[in-house]
């Protein structure tokens, strides 16, 4: 018998073209059953809402806008939020991902003119004009651009474009240091 060794490493990602089809797939399937689409910041105000209204409950019950949150949620656990279940499981398929294809580990990736100090600071910066992004243009990318493409609205698409076209003239001012 003679058998082949599979090479060891981690296997090679999945086809673009095959992922794009079916995050296509997935978001018509939540377009179908929830009659909205995919999006990750809802969970993070559910999550945030959550924590104040355990931390300082007097608070909650005198803002309007935790006592709203709380009502649109049938006066339970804001925690119940199917955006929660979602990015839960994008972490835990994540985590599951990494694990199978043995691409799972904890490493800083940084270009060659670039810093530790300066990946972290700018990764916390990022997170942070990121939720703040997401609060004042009323959700995150995937829930503004994707969502908004798939039932072709026209902020889904002038969002798109104002991604791409942002991300490229901030490259351009930050390509030292990857490159």
């Amino acid at each position: 018998m003679n058998a082949e060794k599979i090479p060891a490493g981690p296997r090679p990602y999945m086809n673009p073209y095959l992922a794009g089809v079916l995050l296509g797939l997935l978001l018509t399937a939540t377009i179908y059953i929830t009659g909205r689409g995919l999006g990750a910041s809802g969970a993070v105000k559910a999550v945030t809402a959550t924590a104040v209204q355990t931390i300082a409950p007097s608070h909650t019950a005198s803002t309007k806008f935790y006592q709203e949150y709380s009502v649109e949620h049938g006066g339970g656990t804001p925690l119940k939020n199917w955006l929660v279940f979602e990015v839960a499981g994008v972490l835990l398929g994540a985590f599951l991902s990494g694990l199978i294809s043995e691409r799972l580990g904890f490493k800083l990736e940084k270009g060659p003119g670039s810093t530790k100090r300066a990946r972290l600071y700018g990764a916390i910066i990022g997170g942070i004009l990121w939720g703040v992004g997401s609060q004042l243009g009323r959700g995150c990318t995937s829930g503004a651009a994707l969502s908004g493409l798939a039932v072709m609205s026209t902020g889904g698409i002038l969002t798109m474009a104002s991604i791409f076209a942002g991300a490229y003239a901030f490259a351009w001012f930050f390509r030292k240091l990857w490159l």
